[in-house]
């Protein structure tokens, strides 16, 4: 067997573990996964998110996707929370700690203090009979047989698990608070997502160099604009109306088709009555 061959058939072990592992989680879902989406829907806080390790940045992620999709959260560091950062859970808010064994010391120590706060708890965990799991209001079972660590100790198998279950509740309560792609993109305003999302017309028209020849500009006059102002593209005006288009693709038409362009101008090449769209 090639080297090629061995790495390419560890990717796809590692790749099947995990994906049985996940396939198998919509199993293990109970009446606590309905009990806790609708807890969060009926809070009147923010969602606060625990875990260490690995699990805490899982629980990050899951922030991140709850922020996005409507639902307020925010991160606590477990093992930070137990030196101070506990402030950052308040009345009416709901934790949802992140652990695969759910007996780690720093859970331990947090669980209780959580508790005593009234807030309700979310254990997501692999072992539900854990320490987590008999402390918490409801539990998310993300148990897995193994990690796809040939050792079956770093996390992999069990953190895919985690951010899947994270998910599955992001988009329930997405779906349920009827969290439209208007809703959507009012977070999203950067990047090609916003744009697709968020950006029109007029804001382009705003900023945008905004070509112009006439119908009888000479055609190397027309190149010159289209070159200066780098749309790849000019409007063609006449009367104030736009008649016309030139774009790159005209320009490279007529360099094949005309062997003199003396004398041409913009409308001896121009696409007429192009589509447009209304500001």
């Amino acid at each position: 067997m090639s080297k090629t061959t061995a790495i390419l058939n560890l990717a796809k072990k590692t790749i099947d573990t995990e994906s049985k592992a996940i396939g198998n989680l919509a199993n293990l879902l109970t009446e606590d996964f309905a009990r806790t989406v609708e807890c969060i829907l009926g809070s009147k806080g923010r969602v606060v998110i625990t875990g260490i390790g690995k699990s805490a940045i899982i629980a990050t992620k899951i922030v991140a996707t709850l922020n996005s999709t409507g639902t307020p959260a925010i991160f606590m560091h477990a093992g930070d929370a137990i030196h101070g950062d506990l402030g950052t859970v308040q009345e009416d808010d709901v934790v949802i700690c992140i652990s695969k064994s759910g007996s780690t010391p720093e859970i331990k120590l947090l669980v209780p203090l959580i508790k005593r706060g009234n807030n309700i708890l979310i254990g997501l965990t692999g072992k539900v009979d854990s320490f987590l799991g008999q402390q918490a209001d409801f539990v998310l079972n993300t148990f897995v047989e193994k990690e796809a660590c040939p050792n079956n100790l770093a996390p992999t198998t069990s953190t895919s698990a985690q951010l899947v279950m994270g998910d599955a509740l992001a988009i329930c309560l997405l779906e349920l608070k009827g969290f439209s792609s208007k809703d959507f993109a009012k977070y999203h305003p950067g990047g090609a997502l916003g744009k697709r999302l968020y950006l029109t017309v007029d804001d382009i028209v705003k900023t945008n160099m905004k070509p112009r020849v006439s119908l009888e500009t000479d055609i190397r006059k027309v190149i010159v604009e289209i070159s200066e102002k780098m749309l790849g593209v000019s409007a063609v005006i006449h009367n104030n109306s736009l008649v016309g288009i030139v774009t790159d693709g005209d320009i490279r038409r007529m360099l094949n088709k005309y062997e003199n362009i003396n004398g041409l101008t913009a409308k001896d090449i121009m696409t007429s009555n192009p589509k447009t769209i209304q500001v």
